[in-house]
């Protein structure tokens, strides 16, 4: 019996020091269109807390890359959130077609006039943790836009806010009844300030309130772990294209770098960095001026989606029978209309063969992946696949040749192709971690994973990754 007591004594003591170790607090920081590039360019004109301190004292992994692909805004956060791609998260952008309406939806769009993470298909890290915790652990989330703040929040974040037209801090019912007195406060005073600035700094904004919901709240203040989620930007303030980066660029990632640092030495006040995880990572993509290729004798052109969905439908009619076989068309996708296609008994894998030889010859297309061809898991296409989902989107994907621009002229709908990747980095700073630049490239969908085993917890539930450490 005193051996068996000695034992449970020693296991308890152990369960208790490993438990003690999880940090208290993890903030995870994404941020828009952050590069890499960009973050070394400007590197002398930092002050020793920001990006310095990160990149000198944090665990860095250099090549970091997405997935998947295409890559936004929405499906970024999603990932990072989820530790999975949007073939089994949902999320396959800001916005896609929904089938029954053939109108666009948006990612966080209940389709009441409501905001919601109803269309989030699995668990993130955020639910993860309040499961395990039996809803003990907080999580919140702060972006300036709603798809950043609710997509990183997940389903049953304690509290989600961004920012409305007028510049103060809402929420959704989803997540909230009411706005808290605390957030009502910060709106009266620090948030009318932001709001009356013409070219208001977001980044300083969103920093603020995330710094107030520490003090307003428990987050950090106890042996269970929390998560704050916060996204910041590295676009310039007025949306306006970029010209000249060397000159429009200084001053966003100066500001950016003021920012980070203030974050950092006010977590570090309010609690030992022991106790603290960052993490800090970016969306992943990049939004620039289409530069005019044919001036440079560069190869371009445009695609019309809308023609080309025209003309598809044209070609079906002439070997089916006449009949609207294609719905509609959004982005580079076009859906088809199952209901005919079943009624007529044409076979679907026929069918799509058909329109993939239609559509290759076609130009400025540089592949066109059909929803057979992406189910059938060929390892050469794997990161088309693992942004595409069965459900959502549509039946055939065309991939425009690397400088031809995309139109729709019915909804003016217009993007550049680029193949090319934009380097960013992942990082790790706190919680006792040693320095070290890793130059092995890695995947985000590996930064949930990594965040569930630092805190002792169940990674998200279609996560198959493995963390980074």
């Amino acid at each position: 019996m005193r051996y068996l007591a000695l034992l449970v004594a020693a296991l308890t003591t152990a369960e208790m020091q490993a438990y003690e170790l999880a940090p208290r607090l993890v903030v995870n920081v994404t941020i828009d269109q952050l590069r890499s590039d960009y973050v070394e360019a400007f590197s002398n004109f930092y002050s020793r807390y920001g990006f310095k301190r990160l990149m000198d004292e944090g665990l860095v992994y250099d090549g970091a890359t997405y997935p998947f692909f295409p890559v936004d805004e929405s499906s970024a956060a999603a990932s990072i959130s989820t530790g999975t791609t949007p073939f089994y998260n949902g999320i396959i952008g800001d916005a896609w077609l929904d089938r029954k309406s053939l109108q666009p939806v948006g990612s966080v769009d209940d389709g009441q006039g409501f905001y919601s993470a109803d269309k989030i298909r699995t668990s993130t890290i955020g639910d993860e943790l309040k499961v395990s915790s039996n809803g003990k652990s907080l999580v919140y989330s702060f972006a300036a836009d709603s798809k950043a703040a609710i997509l990183l929040a997940g389903h049953a974040a304690d509290g989600c806010y961004w920012l409305d037209k007028q510049g103060l801090w809402t929420t959704s019912s989803y997540y909230q009844k009411s706005i808290p007195k605390w957030v009502r406060s910060y709106n009266d005073g620090f948030g009318t300030q932001y709001s009356k600035q013409k070219n208001r700094q977001d980044n300083d904004n969103v920093v603020d309130m995330a710094l107030a919901a520490m003090s307003a709240t428990d987050l950090g203040k106890d042996d269970v772990s929390d998560i704050l989620n916060i996204t910041l930007s590295a676009t310039k303030s007025d949306g306006k294209p970029v010209h000249n980066w060397q000159e429009e660029m200084q001053s966003v990632y100066q500001q950016l770098d003021y920012t980070l640092g203030r974050l950092i030495n006010a977590v570090e006040k309010r609690m030992s960095m022991q106790q603290v995880l960052f993490v800090v990572t970016s969306t992943g993509y990049n939004e620039e001026k289409p530069a005019d290729l044919s001036r440079y004798r560069i190869p371009t052109g445009t695609f019309y989606i809308n023609r080309t969905a025209s003309l598809l439908n044209m070609y079906l009619g002439a070997i089916y029978g006449s009949g609207r076989y294609v719905e509609q068309e959004y982005g580079n996708e076009i859906y088809l209309d199952h209901r005919l296609i079943e009624q007529k008994r044409i076979s679907m894998s026929e069918l799509l063969s058909r329109s993939q030889e239609f559509l290759m010859q076609s130009a400025g297309v540089a592949d066109v992946y059909t929803s057979q061809r992406l189910q059938s898991g060929n390892n050469d296409i794997q990161k088309i696949r693992a942004g595409y989902n069965p459900i959502l989107s549509g039946d055939i994907i065309i991939n425009v040749a690397p400088g031809w621009r995309l139109l729709n002229e019915n909804t003016q709908q217009s993007s550049m192709s680029r193949a090319g990747v934009v380097p960013f980095p992942i990082i790790f700073f706190g919680d006792g971690i040693k320095h070290e630049r890793v130059a092995e490239p890695v995947t985000v969908d590996r930064i949930a994973p990594t965040i569930a085993k630092t805190i002792r917890i169940r990674a998200p539930n279609a996560c198959t990754v493995a963390p980074l450490f």
